[in-house]
């Protein structure tokens, strides 16, 4: 039977799109669903900020009368201005195991992106640097974080028939916290605090944290990520938004910042207890009995998603300030004794001083693809 694609058009249409996975990887314990809520508030139109330099459509593909794929189809201008591409991106791509399937999802976003004028399509990616994005290409066998993105290893094997190819690696790392941080290791710290002139704040507060550092924080992540693939500059909006969404819950024991000489923010990481057991168990739902299971994980941790380490885009001080920083999440961890640190570095696009930290890892994890810029001209065959 042939396959029909839908566009998205009403609000239950774009909540069956969200919550289409689960009839994937429902089974799959390593799957971890995206918060419904949080997918609805990214892709509304009428709620996500982005949609002031975005437009994005959103489709999904049926076969005898079942959903069998989505995907959703973005052009950001400010990523054309910033980067000299006329490329749209897609994302919240899934589709089952039917390569026929794959490529009229994909074939649907280079239609769409030649309308608008664009030269090529990549992804998957979302409206900005901090949606979920990539696509998994090893580690199938390892647990997702909320923050990444799953999917079953027949995914890039399409992506290839298709003409795509991999753009740049993406590597997330899985590493051990000791028991005790060795006293050598302590000394080292102090004394590279001192000459380097930085300090970690104690802070008791969100309150405290939001009033002092929320705007910094997001001001030196735009400096920080500049160069990474594809990122650009958040608006005053967005910055609002993701306060919200990423400083709301935020503890003090285990999301640290630091200053320099001036008391102007250095750096910062944000590191959150895992909710990727929770999210699986609720489907990303917060009822009837989600919202319990969200607010009991970060009380009961055993694993912590660091999300955003940065510490602004001179390389010169990277190795030192990472010494200084890279300590106090630890030394917050033994609270709770959690077994283990997640921690997501874009490592294909860092400088290599603050690669270093590789070194601090058990193993490696996921390293997640994007596809290269397919051009549209030559991307049917």
């Amino acid at each position: 039977m042939s396959i029909e694609i839908r566009k998205v058009a009403t609000k239950r249409e774009l909540r069956a799109f969200i919550t289409f996975p689960e009839t994937i990887y429902g089974n799959n314990p390593n799957w971890v669903p995206a918060p419904v809520f949080d997918d609805m508030g990214t892709l509304r139109k009428d709620k996500n900020p982005a949609f002031e330099f975005c437009e994005a459509e959103y489709w999904t593909a049926w076969k005898d009368g079942a959903m069998v794929g989505r995907i959703a189809g973005i052009i950001n201008r400010r990523y054309i201005e910033k980067w000299g591409n006329k490329y749209a991106r897609f994302g919240w791509i899934d589709f089952i195991e039917d390569f026929a399937v794959a490529e009229a999802l994909v074939r649907t976003v280079e239609d769409w992106a030649k309308s608008k004028g664009m030269e090529g399509v990549h992804g998957p990616l979302g409206f900005t640097d901090l949606d979920r994005e990539g696509m998994l290409v090893e580690g199938f066998g390892e647990r997702a974080t909320f923050a990444t993105i799953y999917n079953h290893p027949y995914y890039s094997q399409y992506m290839e028939r298709l003409g795509y190819a991999k753009d740049i690696d993406w590597v997330e790392f899985l590493v051990e916290t000791p028991d005790a941080i060795p006293e050598k290791v302590l000394r080292v710290n102090e004394i590279l605090a001192k000459r380097s002139g930085v300090r970690v704040i104690e802070w008791k507060n969100k309150k405290e944290l939001l009033a002092t550092y929320a705007d910094q924080i997001f001001e030196l992540l735009d400096e920080g990520y500049a160069e990474l693939y594809g990122t650009t500059p958040l608006s005053e909006k967005q910055v609002k938004a993701y306060i919200g969404q990423y400083l709301g819950f935020v503890d003090p024991r285990f999301t640290k910042v630091m200053v320099d000489e001036q008391n102007k923010l250095a750096g910062f990481a944000i590191t959150v207890p895992s909710l990727s057991d929770a999210l699986y168990k609720c489907r990303g739902r917060l009822f009837p009995t989600g919202w319990a299971r969200l607010l009991w994980a970060p009380q009961h941790p055993t694993t912590l998603d660091m999300l955003h380490p940065d510490d602004g885009p001179e390389p010169e001080r990277d190795r030192e300030w990472d010494q200084v920083f890279g300590d106090e999440p630890r030394a917050g961890d033994q609270h709770r004794h959690p077994g283990a640190l997640e921690e997501l570095f874009q490592a294909a696009a860092q400088t290599p001083p603050r690669l270093h930290q590789e070194a601090l890892a058990g193993k490696g994890r996921r390293p997640p693809a994007r596809g290269r810029p397919q051009p549209i001209s030559g991307s049917r065959r």
